[in-house]
């Protein structure tokens, strides 16, 4: 199956390295507007040819499936008009830079149903992830009472001045929410269900005269089974990246740091070893394609992708399930504006 890539930034080489592991798939162009970004990406993955024009990659009959790695603002365009070409696509985070993006990616999705809409939530397919929702469907922590979410990670003034489009509305839609925590805020949605509604505060707090978007941000979801979760992120802090989730339960407490086991404690003694057993038996030493905090999903989404194709079935991650995630920050820069709960939209 010949595959694309569009957009040769930071995170095309871990869109490239993934697909290079996945046997059937075959890299046969990659795209961006600057040439030589496009070329440096070809050459350091043999990938064959270059173009500057991603619509030139939608009139190949031969390319069966695209991945957008471009900037936010761009997402939507690319995905309809890829999947109006009859192109199979995944795009990276965010789906949608606004609201209306998202509902015209995912009603154009639906119009096309024997093609495979997937949005790139990576943190899904970490092994440890995918063990703790398990526990949690199986009510090992007894009644849920009180989740928390803490993420802080450093972006500096010459991060956001690099390219034009950081630190925008238009260009990348938010900030810290948008781009950074939206990881561990699709975990939320991973573990817990989709969100009802959304009372938040987002605030600039040290990138004044460099960005127009937020830096820090608090908030309070209501679930759609009546669980409330606090959160709050920053890209100010030294901290280069440490997320942390504390899920406390009528019988269990348990705290995740960077998605792993840090803390555990319950009522009955075999129940938390069982716990423990199964979290510290979970493999987290998979390659990582990247930067240490894009974890080894990618690949494993990747590969989904390409097999939902082959199978003719829905990925793991629907574009429009992916665009819930998107949904929720949203809601919360709508709640940070109005002051009021501010309902979730769920595309699904």
């Amino acid at each position: 199956m010949k595959c694309a890539i569009v957009g040769c930034g930071v995170i095309s080489r871990t869109h490239a390295a993934g697909f290079q592991q996945i046997p059937g798939a075959e890299l046969a162009v990659c795209c961006d507007l600057i040439p030589e970004r496009a070329q440096a990406v070809a050459q350091e993955y043999n990938i064959p040819a270059v173009t500057t024009d991603y619509k030139t990659i939608l009139n190949d009959p031969e390319i069966s499936a695209i991945s957008v790695c471009t900037d936010h603002a761009s997402h939507a365009d690319i995905v309809c008009d890829a999947l109006n070409a009859g192109k199979h696509v995944i795009c990276e985070k965010v789906p949608g830079r606004t609201p209306e993006d998202l509902a015209r990616m995912v009603a154009t999705a639906k119009a096309h149903p024997e093609l495979v809409a997937s949005g790139i939530f990576q943190h899904r397919f970490a092994p440890g992830n995918i063990v703790l929702r398990d526990l949690i469907r199986e009510h090992r922590f007894g009644k849920l009472l009180t989740v928390n979410l803490n993420f802080c990670c450093l972006r500096t003034d010459e991060y956001y001045q690099k390219d034009a489009w950081r630190g925008t509305v238009a260009g990348e839609g938010g900030g810290v929410l948008i781009n950074q925590a939206i990881h561990f805020l699709d975990q939320l949605r991973f573990l817990f269900g989709d969100v009802k509604n959304v009372s938040a505060r987002c605030a600039n707090l040290t990138h004044q005269g460099v960005i127009e978007t937020e830096d820090t941000a608090a908030f309070t979801a209501e679930f759609a089974n009546g669980l409330f979760v606090t959160a709050n992120a920053t890209n100010s802090a030294f901290a280069r990246w440490r997320s942390a989730l504390t899920i406390t339960g009528t019988e269990v407490q348990i705290e995740f740091i960077n998605e792993k086991l840090s803390f555990l404690d319950g009522k009955d003694p075999e129940n938390t070893a069982d716990i423990r057993n199964r979290l510290e038996a979970v493999d987290h030493d998979g390659k990582i394609i990247g930067k240490n905090y894009y974890g080894t999903g990618h690949t494993a989404q990747l590969a989904d992708f390409i097999a939902a194709i082959t199978e003719k079935r829905a990925p793991e991650v629907p574009l429009a399930d992916a665009a819930n995630s998107a949904a929720l920050v949203h809601a919360v820069y709508a709640a940070g504006l109005s002051g009021k709960w501010e309902p979730v939209t769920n595309y699904l």
